[in-house]
């Protein structure tokens, strides 16, 4: 079925937290989704139980978005998809959300700790954007996700920082390179958000939830819904001009 006009964005790690009140948030804009999720379907079949309630479509696809070698094979299923979901070859909208954050002092991070924090929230999304970039539309949208700890430091977040810090810099050099085919680039970067990101510590843990209230001007820490919306306008057409930014979301943490 070919559906004209219609918008699809690909969104990693959609089953939960940021990545499904993106999916959400894009659903009411109107726009269709595939999303990944690392190993719980039910949680990605909740995101597709979502999004197809507000009338659009949604595919949810396995990937390890830290094993570069399966790529190639991920490009492929969602080429199948595109042709059989949609009768369409291509998509619009690449979303780089899925990540991982660990909490350990920097004299105590091992290098196994450093390699599965890059191979995730850096090469992944180095390797999967180049992956896809030949079945993104021209004209395109690519937001990927750094932190608020890219700009302010908290102990023990040295490796995971560095790697969003890479790809804020990454975003700027996509913005560059992708310009020739009119794809706009923009890193967005939560603050501190309650879900379970990082053991749930902002969300369950009533001492850090108190201290990231007390470093934030809006008074609180913040909810999957104050991320999802703002990707979702990020990527519409009315945001067309912002290209090579961070957009930091995170209530003036730090201000």
């Amino acid at each position: 079925m070919t559906t004209n006009g219609t918008k699809i964005a690909l969104i990693t790690g959609a089953s939960r937290g940021l990545g499904r009140s993106m999916a959400i948030a894009l659903a009411r804009k109107g726009v269709d989704v595939i999303g990944t999720y690392h190993s719980n379907k039910d949680e990605a079949d909740a995101t597709v139980a979502s999004v197809t309630a507000l009338g659009r479509r949604a595919v949810m696809l396995r990937l390890d978005t830290g094993d570069v070698s399966g790529f190639t094979a991920f490009a492929e299923e969602v080429r199948q998809a595109l042709q059989v979901v949609w009768g369409r070859h291509s998509f619009d909208f690449l979303v780089n959300n899925a990540g991982i954050g660990i909490n350990t002092p920097f004299t105590e991070t091992t290098e196994a700790v450093f390699d599965r924090l890059m191979n995730i929230n850096l090469k992944g999304v180095f390797f999967l954007t180049q992956t896809m970039l030949p079945l993104m539309e021209d004209g395109g949208r690519i937001v990927n996700l750094s932190s608020g700890l890219a700009r302010f430091s908290l102990p023990g977040y040295a490796a995971y920082a560095a790697m969003k810090g890479g790809v804020e810099v990454l975003t700027r050099y996509l913005a560059k390179e992708l310009g020739p085919r009119g794809i706009a680039v923009n890193t967005v970067a939560p603050g501190a958000i309650e879900t379970d990101f990082g053991g749930g510590a902002v969300r369950d843990n009533q001492q850090v939830n108190a201290f990231i209230a007390g470093v934030t001007a809006l008074g609180r820490p913040g909810q999957p819904e104050d991320i999802g919306p703002a990707v979702a306008s990020l990527l519409m057409e009315d945001n067309r001009w912002i290209n090579a930014q961070r957009i930091e979301i995170s209530g003036g943490m730090f201000v």
